[in-house]
């Protein structure tokens, strides 16, 4: 029998193939009835944002030293946060099955996209100019930005069409199939791949067993 490592926010995969897909993937097992929470607090999600490198060591200490201080602020953030991360699974998830996102969900998305680009600017580098986050150092919210401006790249590039969902309606994450066949299946063929393999060798063994019975 198949043994899985629990997931956390630590340790969850990052399969996705871009930055907002993983972030749609910190609901585990999306098609259970009781899906697993990764996010659970403002502090799972300056864990997360490290770990994707959107915040740096010294941003991560900065934000929760303020989340001490602000509790109301950092979870008024964390709320926006989920409510974010579930907008951009619906739209998404319908794309992959050729169906229209709802308006809610776009204005929930939209909604953050306009305050991201209300913080970004063009800076004048020693090799030409580059888009920045200007006035971040305090901003609880300060991940979003690249999440959504991420999303919105993808929501109007050619390779949207290649936002798939795994066939595992259990576990329903979302990914980027940049295979040349375009005919990606699973989240992870080392998580759902291969547990989809294990399980069909079971049936097909245990049918062989009931046909050498009779």
């Amino acid at each position: 029998m198949m043994t899985e490592m629990k997931r956390d926010i630590s340790n969850t995969g990052l399969i996705a193939g871009r930055l907002c897909l993983d972030f749609t993937n910190t609901l585990d097992w999306r098609g259970m009835d009781n899906p697993f929470e990764l996010l659970n607090n403002y502090e799972d999600l300056v864990t997360w944002s490290g770990r994707l490198e959107i915040l740096s060591d010294q941003e991560m200490r900065r934000v929760l030293q303020i989340t001490a201080l602000q509790t109301a602020q950092s979870d008024s953030v964390y709320k926006r946060a989920i409510a974010l991360r579930e907008a951009l699974y619906r739209i998404f998830a319908k794309i992959s099955q050729n169906r229209k996102p709802d308006q809610d969900d776009l204005n929930i998305f939209n909604r953050e996209l306009s305050s991201a680009m209300a913080r970004s600017q063009v800076s004048a580098t020693a090799s030409g100019f580059k888009w920045q986050w200007a006035d971040h150092e305090n901003q609880l919210d300060r991940m979003f930005w690249p999440i959504v401006q991420d999303a919105a790249t993808l929501l109007t590039s050619d390779m949207l069409s290649r936002v798939g969902m795994c066939s595992d309606e259990k576990c329903a994450w979302l990914f980027l199939d940049t295979s040349k066949s375009h005919k990606r299946r699973w989240c992870s063929m080392e998580d759902c791949g291969n547990r989809a393999k294990f399980q069909r060798h079971y049936k097909r063994k245990l049918k062989q067993g009931m046909n050498t019975k009779k």
